[in-house]
Order: C-alpha cells, then structure tokens, then sequence
C-alpha cells in the first residue's frame, strides 16, 4: 500500500499519538500502583497525651510524669531511638526537659508518693513498637523552670525519634 505524501505524514501522526497515550496509560499504572504499595511504609509515630501530673521538686525545677498512647501507624518495626519532651510556656518560650530513665522514674515514685501510682511503663530507648501497634507508656521529664509556670504551659510535645531517623510528635494541644 503506497500512500501519498500528506497521507504518510497523518499516518505516522496517528500512530504516534496512539502510543504516546498508550505509555502514558502505562505509566500513569505504574505510578499509582507504587503509591499504593507504599502506602504503609511513612514511619512516624504519633499518639495522643493522656495525662500529665506535675511536681516541684524546688523553686526553679519542676517534673512532669506524662502518660501518653503512642501509635505505629505504618507497616515497618519502630525502635525507639530517643525521647525528648519540650514544654512551650505562656510567653512562648521553650524549654527542653531531661527525660529520666525507667529506674529513676521507680524512684521518683517511690519518694513521692503525691505523684500517685506508676500505671504504665516508661518508653525507652530500643522499645519496639509493632507494625499497626498501639502502645501506652508514660515518661518523667524534668524541667529547669517552676511548677507554676509548667502548670501554665501552652503545649507540650513529646519527640519519639526512630533509630534510623524518623521521628513523629506527640502533642498536648
């Protein structure tokens, strides 16, 4: 079959077009199949803060016992890494507070019994947080400003880093 000049070029013309849409179907496929395949892998863990009791232990420092449900909502293991605990103040200051270890938290209980009972474990390094999983732990974190100004705070959040480096916040507010 010999086709004329403008023939041929309207010829290829379509056929061009036609594969050029039908790659295009393929990879619009192929892209949306990929995001439905990663659609658990986003590690970040969240939660919500359950409670939070505070204590003076002197005019200038206060701790807060922070009892929160922190939850793995994707389909890989989350190793805790770190925990770090910051309190926005009404001025909008921050402070960062010293997380203390799970013995110290045993203690603190133990010296003051106005913090009332010890329900939850502490989150700490290396715990292993599940696929889907959902945990409650709590946290002492103590802070170099006074329990009144702790009581007064705008926010708290609570960092719950990964080992290989994800990390979500838990917030008060």
């Amino acid at each position: 079959m010999i086709l004329a000049g403008g023939h041929i070029r309207q010829y290829f013309n379509q056929r061009f077009l036609t594969a050029f849409g039908s790659g295009l179907v393929v990879v619009a496929i192929a892209v949306v199949w990929i995001f439905y395949i990663q659609r658990g892998a986003h590690v970040e863990p969240r939660g919500k803060i359950l409670k939070v009791r505070t204590l003076a232990t002197d005019e200038n420092n206060s701790v807060a016992v922070i009892d929160f449900r922190v939850d793995n909502a994707s389909d890989v293991l989350v190793v805790v890494g770190d925990v770090t605990a910051t309190v926005e103040e009404p001025g909008g200051k921050t402070a960062e507070g010293a997380v203390a270890s799970e013995m110290d938290a045993q203690r603190l209980f133990q010296y003051y019994p106005i913090l009332g009972q010890k329900y939850l474990d502490t989150l700490k390094m290396h715990d292993r947080l599940q696929p889907r999983q959902v945990l409650d732990r709590m946290i002492a974190v103590r802070f170099e400003i006074p329990q009144a100004r702790l009581d007064a705070r705008k926010n708290l959040k609570l960092r719950v880093e990964d080992v290989d480096g994800p990390a979500g916040e838990i917030t008060e507010k």
